[in-house]
């Protein structure tokens, strides 16, 4: 199978970069499953395992796709009609009542069911890039992964429950101390560090000695790699129950409640879960051959003929708030 994967951003990401992470380990996984595929990406990009094909915002996406390809896999919502069979995976959440393409993938099933749809691949990861674990390292702090200056990702609300707890400490991955962007905010407590954005070695290097991700969002999730990137490195999840979290977190992997106090009471018995649990969940359930493999299905029923959802898709319900209930 010919595979045109389209992304209009650079890979492999410079930093963080989830959404990208997720398509190059996709079409690594579908090269080792006897598939061709080209990324159609913006310049800048490079890869040694798969074709490349920059972006060229002057035409249409139908003028640029190559004539051997037997199915285009977007990684946004494309408003071109082409003549190729598609699908459409949707990695972000959109908040109005437009009518989705019927072959939209959705990354979660809560997403999915958000939006009247059946449709949906969980993100994987090729695990090997992350190294072998030490599930008997010492643990010595928590961490908090996501972009802090979206609100939305509520580091405040992380920093307020590792305060609430005796003694324990926060790493923010992703923010600074000082923020003016969406708010001020200006964090004194000795106990908590910031890293900014970091990824790759760096990251990775302090997942390992964490006890657990702090992750109380305040919108519906639509996966969160943060989560099973967590995982993996063998620690818990303490969060909100919206979005995806529910869904990926279990009761033996993690604790969800909106209530701060309830969180910190976790957090306090954060031994009581198992790495290992942790670890082998996150390893089986959230790796880039299980995702290709379901998209491989995705793009088999489209190739037959089939649509994905029964329906176009379309938002349930508009969220009228602004931010999720949270309670201290």
């Amino acid at each position: 199978m010919n595979i045109l994967i389209v992304l209009p951003s650079v890979i492999p990401a410079p930093k963080y970069g989830g959404t990208e992470r997720v398509v190059w380990y996709l079409g690594k996984e579908l090269i080792k499953l006897g598939h061709t595929v080209t990324y159609l990406v913006n310049e800048g990009s490079f890869c040694d395992f798969a074709n490349l094909i920059f972006l060229d915002r002057s035409k249409k996406i139908s003028d640029q796709i190559p004539d051997d390809t037997d199915i285009v896999h977007f990684n946004y919502m494309e408003d071109d009609a082409i003549d190729k069979p598609s699908i459409s995976t949707m990695h972000v959440n959109i908040n109005d009542d437009r009518l989705l393409d019927s072959n939209t993938v959705f990354v979660s099933k809560n997403q999915a069911e958000r939006f009247g749809a059946t449709a949906f691949v969980h993100n994987g990861l090729d695990w090997s890039d992350y190294g072998k674990v030490d599930l008997s390292s010492r643990r010595i702090y928590f961490h908090f992964l996501g972009n802090a200056a979206w609100r939305v990702k509520n580091i405040k609300g992380a920093i307020e429950v590792i305060k609430m707890t005796k003694a324990e400490k926060l790493k923010v991955l992703g923010g600074t101390r000082l923020n003016f962007k969406m708010g001020f905010r200006l964090t004194l407590s000795p106990r908590i560090q910031f890293y900014g954005l970091v990824g790759g070695d760096e990251k990775n290097a302090l997942l390992r000695y964490s006890k657990g991700l702090v992750f109380p969002v305040r919108w519906n999730e639509p996966f969160g790699l943060a989560i099973t990137e967590s995982l993996y490195f063998g620690c818990p999840v303490f969060g909100t129950p919206y979005g995806s979290l529910p869904e990926l977190v279990h009761s033996d992997v993690g604790f969800l409640s909106n209530q701060a106090t309830q969180l910190a009471e976790a957090i306090e018995d954060s031994e009581a879960f198992s790495k290992e649990r942790c670890h082998a969940y996150a390893l089986d359930e959230f790796n880039s051959k299980k995702m290709a493999e379901a998209y491989l299905r995705k793009y088999e029923q489209v190739l037959n003929g089939g649509k994905l959802n029964a329906a176009p898709p379309k938002l349930v319900t508009k969220q009228q708030e602004k931010f999720l209930p949270w309670t201290i």
